[in-house]
């Protein structure tokens, strides 16, 4: 097949096909999403999986599946009490809507599961972030504008 007879496509639809996967995973509470042609596959892992985050297929995924694994493995002797939101995407931190804004939650407010708890800009799209607990805010572990990666520790709710 010649380069001219294929179709190609943005990448900002590419993108967004990406995330319309991601988005159906998390709201019917899937394991995983596998979808591939025959340019690249995409596999989209949901909570009832373990990491990684959903990447295309690239000449070294063994190197960036090692530092997910990593990751974890170093947190893991800290104990704490409560329960950890962590980051589901890859992305800058924010804790307010704008910057002149006041921040969605401070160490000691009271949350319910479903509260806004964070933004985390990904590829110039702003996804909130919700507690999936109902407590108070213990820790938060992130400063405004910090990159966070997919699994890190965002806040601790008790």
């Amino acid at each position: 097949m010649n380069l001219k007879d294929k179709e190609t496509r943005p990448i900002e639809e590419t993108v967004e096909c990406i995330e319309a996967l991601a988005r159906i995973v998390r709201e019917n509470d899937l394991g995983k999403i596998k979808v591939s042609t025959e340019d690249f596959d995409i596999v989209i892992e949901g909570r009832k999986c373990p990491p990684p985050p959903a990447m295309i297929s690239a000449p070294a995924p063994a190197a960036a599946a090692a530092v997910a694994v990593a990751a974890p493995a170093a947190a893991a002797p800290a104990e704490e009490s409560g329960n950890i939101i962590k980051s589901p995407i890859i992305g800058t931190f924010y804790s307010s809507p704008a910057p002149e804004k006041p921040a969605f939650v401070k160490v000691g407010d009271s949350v319910n599961a479903g509260d806004v708890v964070c933004i985390i800009e990904s590829m110039k799209l702003m996804n909130e972030i919700n507690s999936e607990f109902s407590g108070r805010v213990a820790e938060i572990y992130v400063n405004n504008g910090d990159s966070v990666e997919y699994g890190q520790k965002i806040m601790r709710i008790e």
